[in-house]
């Protein structure tokens, strides 16, 4: 088999499409492993088609990143590698690293080799991320870490992580932070996962006791962790707020124990399926809703049926506004806009979904009631996206004070080094 696709972004969507379809035709095997079809898309460059070709992309833009995800969706084939490697560290490289770094360590996340985790968040610095205090010391050609971090979606089957660390803490409190690959299988690092209301344990606390990570490791220049970290802040933002329909996708690297695993068996979803306990809403599942309700009569209901067009207008809305946004034509705040329309999206399914569902909706079993456990578990989870990649409350702080200009909430000067701040 062969795995080839054409370079060139400058090419039509009927173009796309009969490529991925051809792709597919020639590559697709359900006999394969789950680690071989990851192979093959990475080779094609379909793994991260926005990418440059330079870091195993094809230099696509977002609708053509779209119809690949749609094509792939609708060949029934398992989609790349999910989790924060591809959808962040993979950009964030490919954006600020040296081309030896990219070598290093894009090709690992696009063939699912490897899984990576977000180590930005701190007990004392969540929404103010730039109070962070996990600490780097410089000890030869390696940096030592001391720290703790919290809320690492999937930490405990990353094999990486994205970690910000203050390198020189007499520099303002965004002057002084750098960002590394740093390595989570590694004496001195801890993970707790963090237990939800849904039962799943999507979140961990990581403790870093004296770990330690290679200078060559340091992604963006020393000290410029800030800059790197908002290039990976703006891609979860996009991406979280992102909908349309997708292939499924799995957990990568050794820890997600799929790789030697047959991919066909993990092609039959249904629309509520969800990886690491986040639900995939969007048009399948609005769709899904329409049938049940259909099923069980409470579409007869006018407010129900105005109600899951105002949410179809939503997908919709919040999926033109993504694709302006890569387009380079919307202002600054789309990605702040995008994931609040996540936080509302979440919101309405939970509230539609429970209508359309009644008392079934308190099930959480899969063979329980008419939802399979789906409608109960969006309804647990809806709290945590207006929570995590940066609150709500946050982001209307960002699109106030950046892009609409008003004032800044008070505090000390700008320039003051972070060793003089006061804490906690």
């Amino acid at each position: 088999m062969t795995a080839t696709a054409p370079a060139s972004s400058e090419i039509d969507a009927d173009a796309v499409r009969a490529q991925v379809e051809a792709f597919c035709d020639r590559n697709w095997d359900p006999d394969l492993t789950v680690e071989q079809w990851w192979h093959l898309l990475a080779g094609a460059g379909y793994s991260h088609p926005m990418l440059p070709e330079s870091a195993g992309g094809l230099g696509y833009g977002m609708d053509q990143f779209a119809l690949v995800s749609l094509v792939l969706a609708e060949r029934g084939v398992l989609g790349p590698p999910g989790g924060l490697g591809r959808m962040l560290a993979a950009p964030t490289i490919a954006f600020h690293g040296t081309p030896a770094q990219v070598d290093r360590y894009v090709p690992e996340i696009l063939d699912g080799r490897v899984g990576w985790c977000q180590l930005f968040s701190e007990p004392n610095a969540g929404s103010d991320l730039a109070s962070l205090q996990c600490r780097a010391e410089r000890d030869g050609d390696e940096w030592v870490i001391t720290g703790q971090k919290v809320w690492t979606s999937g930490g405990q089957v990353a094999d990486m992580g994205m970690l910000l660390a203050r390198t020189d803490p007499d520099q303002p409190k965004h002057a002084g932070i750098s960002w590394f690959a740093f390595d989570m299988d590694q004496p001195g690092v801890e993970v707790r996962p963090l237990t939800e209301m849904t039962g799943r344990a999507l979140f961990n606390e990581v403790f870093i006791d004296e770990a330690r990570v290679a200078d060559s490791a340091l992604i963006g220049g020393l000290n410029n962790g800030w800059r790197v970290g908002n290039t990976t802040l703006m891609v979860e933002r996009a991406s979280l707020g992102s909908s349309g329909r997708k292939p499924m996708e799995l957990i990568p690297g050794p820890k997600g124990g799929v790789l030697d695993s047959r991919v066909g068996d993990f092609v039959d979803r249904s629309a509520g399926a969800t990886m690491s306990g986040v639900p995939p809403l969007g048009v399948d599942m609005w769709w899904w809703l329409v049938d049940m309700a259909r099923k069980n009569g409470s579409v007869a209901s006018r407010v129900l049926r105005d109600d899951l067009m105002r949410l179809y207008g939503l997908i919709e809305i919040n999926r033109l506004s993504i694709q302006r946004a890569k387009g380079g034509s919307s202002s600054a705040a789309a990605p702040n806009i995008a994931k609040l329309t996540m936080s509302e999206l979440n919101r309405s399914f939970r509230d539609i979904g429970m209508r359309v569902v009644g008392a079934d909706g308190m099930l959480m079993g899969e063979s329980d009631g008419q939802s399979g456990g789906h409608i109960a578990e969006v309804a647990l989870f809806s709290p945590a996206p207006s929570i995590y990649g940066g609150t709500d409350q946050v982001q209307r702080n960002i699109i106030g004070e950046r892009v609409l200009g008003l004032p800044r909430e008070p505090g000390p000067p700008r320039d003051t080094p972070f060793s003089q701040l006061p804490k906690n």
